[in-house]
């Protein structure tokens, strides 16, 4: 199985690296000499690549790159002034959680420097791939956005809420889903198993279901499944989440890395098993020690959650199993979260888990109980240590995502404004944890070639013009925890398929961005 993805990958990316050469060739025969639409002067070019910066023009002609180089012959319709300035590829997050309202003017994510999205992460998102793509279409898109297929959201459709096991007719039945939604334009397979009820599938039913991924090199990415099968670690939910990828001829993605809790300090092992001759791998991850998910996915035991809210809220009135899912509970928090319940923070309550306890005279799980009673409430809680962060981004085949999206929500967690950001300012000019060159490859090119998009992530004649323009000198983020809506600085400029959608660190509202389709061997042929 491994060397059915090791040929796959190295395949897919060397049809890229061909096509982008003939191409580039081609464009730069036939636009020599005609007027740029657009064109950028004298700034330092990242190209996307990995290679060294250097001082050169953009060119844009029909919302595609014309040419990269000395163009100071050559007239524009618009012109840039980007000098002291850093022009990169745009940046391309492959963990989306955006809403169709926050992808209209996409601001959030704009002032970040991010021109493409790819939604349905964590294994959510419709069936009907075709119908979303077309709906954010016509609804306008000041970004680009595509979509996975989800597998949480394939497993409902056909199981439901209930822990039972898929009979052969249930398998074909999300074989099926998986394939419409490849067939779709899906940038590959997304899926979070810690979630209910995915979680309740075991490996070889997703094997058996994301099997019908193969021959579309194409990816898997998987919010890893923590159990207590598994000792709650994070190093054996990474080893599912290859495996599967292995087994099902897929590229395996483990989506936004973490060491959590008691495996704080083995970043390092992940990253081992990734780099394993028998199981090409890749990652992302975000530049926070922190998540943002549902109180009740993490703390509340997969049995006590089977069946839904109403079926878990029934539990909860019942003293005997209280009493043991609050244990449970109890355990899960010790194993997960650094720093306990008060490393937890009630979204909805703008206050600690600990404080609720502390209040009501409980512990930590008989805490979580009685906030879920109240509200299905969404927390943000802390995980990590920074030298396993740092492992993380240092790691070659990791990508930065953000787990956020192009969203209006102020009450959120900090990543959804500062992310990309955050990298470059604190991790690049800040630590020195990367350089400028490999900070913006893991932004562009590196990201683009885990999903196939073989015309973005880069700066090269002819692939589509998504570009992003910001001083190296003051880009940073500015979102805490406390005011997580503040917006970061330093991005001067972002183009959206040859458009202005940032100006001067001012969003222009033009909508040039699309519904992004794939096709079966890679790209976006189909928009």
């Amino acid at each position: 199985m491994s060397g059915t993805v090791n040929r796959s990958w190295r395949t897919m990316f060397a049809l890229a690296v061909t096509l982008a050469a003939t191409a580039a060739a081609v464009a730069t025969a036939r636009a020599d000499s005609a007027e740029l639409d657009l064109v950028l002067r004298h700034g330092t070019v990242i190209d996307g690549s990995g290679a060294p910066r250097r001082v050169a023009d953009v060119g844009v002609i029909g919302g595609r790159i014309a040419a990269v180089g000395d163009l100071s012959k050559r007239s524009a319709k618009i012109e840039i002034d980007a000098t002291g300035l850093y022009v990169t590829p745009g940046f391309v997050n492959i963990h989306s959680h955006a809403t169709l309202e926050g992808l209209a003017r996409a601001e959030n994510m704009l002032t970040q420097g991010v021109t493409t999205e790819i939604v349905n992460a964590d294994g959510s998102g419709p069936l009907s791939l075709g119908e979303q793509m077309d709906a954010f279409g016509k609804a306008g898109l000041a970004i680009n956005v595509g979509g996975y297929i989800g597998f949480n959201s394939v497993w409902a459709a056909v199981m439901g809420d209930t822990n039972h096991r898929a009979r052969p007719e249930d398998i074909a039945r999300m074989r099926g889903l998986v394939t419409a939604g490849l067939e779709a334009g899906a940038w590959g397979v997304s899926a979070g198993l810690d979630y209910k009820p995915a979680y309740y599938a075991t490996t070889e039913e997703v094997i058996k279901v994301v099997e019908a991924a193969r021959g579309w090199s194409t990816n898997f990415t998987n919010h890893d499944r923590l159990t207590p099968e598994n000792h709650l670690s994070s190093v054996a939910a990474a080893g599912e989440t290859l495996q599967i990828g292995a087994a099902t001829g897929t590229l395996p993605v483990v989506t936004h890395m973490k060491a959590q809790g008691r495996d704080n300090g083995r970043a390092g092992d992940i990253i081992a098993l990734m780099d394993g001759e028998r199981i090409p791998a890749v990652g992302d991850v975000y530049p926070y020690l922190a998540g943002m998910t549902a109180l009740r996915a993490f703390f509340i035991p997969g049995w006590a959650q089977e069946g839904g809210r109403a079926a878990m809220l029934k539990r909860f009135a019942d003293p005997g199993l209280r009493k043991r899912i609050a244990a449970e509970a109890d355990k899960l928090i010790a194993a997960r979260i650094a720093g306990g319940m008060d490393g937890i923070r009630l979204i909805e309550k703008g206050r600690r888990l600990g404080e609720v306890a502390r209040e009501l005279g409980v512990g930590p799980g008989e805490a979580v109980i009685h906030v879920l009673e109240e509200s299905d409430t969404p927390m943000i809680a802390d995980f990590g240590i920074e030298k396993d962060l740092e492992v993380f981004l240092r790691a070659p085949r990791v990508a930065i995502s953000c787990d956020c999206g192009a969203s209006t929500e102020t009450r959120t967690h900090p990543r959804v404004y500062g992310t990309f950001p955050r990298v470059l300012g604190r991790y690049v000019r800040e630590r020195g944890v990367l350089t400028w060159e490999e900070a913006i490859r893991k932004m562009t090119s590196l990201p683009a070639h885990i999903i196939g998009a073989h015309d973005r992530g880069r700066l090269e004649a002819n692939l589509t013009a998504d570009i992003t323009v910001f001083d190296p000198k003051t880009v940073i983020d500015h979102a805490t925890y406390e005011q997580p809506a503040l917006p970061s600085e330093g991005i001067r400029y972002v183009i959206v398929n040859g458009q202005v959608a940032l100006d001067h660190g001012k969003t222009t509202g033009i909508q040039a961005g699309k519904a992004l389709r794939r096709s079966r061997d890679g790209g976006d042929g189909r928009h």
